[in-house]
Formats: C-alpha cells, sequence, structure tokens
C-alpha cells in the first residue's frame, strides 16, 4: 500500500540550519530509507519550497481569489513529504519513527492513491 509520510516543522528553524545541519539530518534519513530503497519501495522525496513562495487559490462565492502564501497560519508547516510502499500501516509507522529518530520534526501518515501517474521527466532538484 502506498503512504505519504507528511513532515511538519517550524519553518523559521530549517531555514536557519546551517548547510553542515541541514546534510546531516538528509544523511541520516537516507541511512533509513536505504532499506526501501533497495527493495524498490521508496517514491519521491520532496521537499517544499519555503510558505513565502506559495500560492493560495481559494473560492468566495462564485470568484476564485489568488492569495500570497500559504492557506493557513500555523505554527508548524508542511515543508515536504515522502512516498513509500509499505506493507501496511504498522511498518510505515515504524519506518516513520526511525526516519524522525533526534529530530523534533512532526510526520503525519496518510494512505494515497496515485489517480495519474503523470507525465513529468526526472529533473534535478531546484537549488536551496
Amino acid at each position: 500500500m502506498l503512504y505519504a509520510i507528511l513532515c511538519y516543522h517550524n519553518e523559521d528553524v530549517v531555514m536557519s540550519w546551517s548547510r553542515e545541519e541541514d546534510d546531516a539530518v538528509l544523511a541520516k534519513r537516507r541511512r533509513v530509507q536505504k532499506e526501501l530503497v533497495e527493495t524498490d519501495r521508496m517514491g519521491p522525496a520532496i521537499r517544499l519550497m519555503p510558505t513565502s513562495a506559495a500560492t493560495t487559490i481559494r473560492a468566495s462565492g462564485s470568484d476564485q481569489l489568488v492569495l500570497d502564501g500559504p492557506f493557513a497560519e500555523t505554527k508548524e508547516q508542511l515543508l515536504g513529504f515522502y512516498v513509500v510502499d509499505c506493507e501496511n500501516l504498522e511498518e510505515v509507522v515504524d519506518f516513520a519513527k526511525r526516519l524522525k529518530e533526534g529530530e523534533s520534526v512532526t510526520f503525519e501518515v496518510r494512505p494515497i492513491q496515485i489517480f495519474e501517474k503523470g507525465t513529468l521527466p526526472e529533473r534535478e532538484a531546484a537549488p536551496k
């Protein structure tokens, strides 16, 4: 079954990390991901651009409002997500626990289904 592991954290804290701190977190996560990568069960890991780059489209009566910023102001922001293929909820929860070990990030796990596979070619990551 496919699951999304949604990563929530205080954006100001994460954006204040040095390159070395950020690299250390990602290196630790890659070590945990290795098992799923080696068994072809690790989907994309997505890092969202800062909420200052977000645009929200919201209905207002019959009009569509286009607003700068995220949908809601919260203490923690959705900063990215992982897509994984796990046998059941217990397996994905165990994986998420190991992935976040030593971090103050909050993970939300949700089963997902792909509506359309899409046709985007792989591209290099945008510069940070």
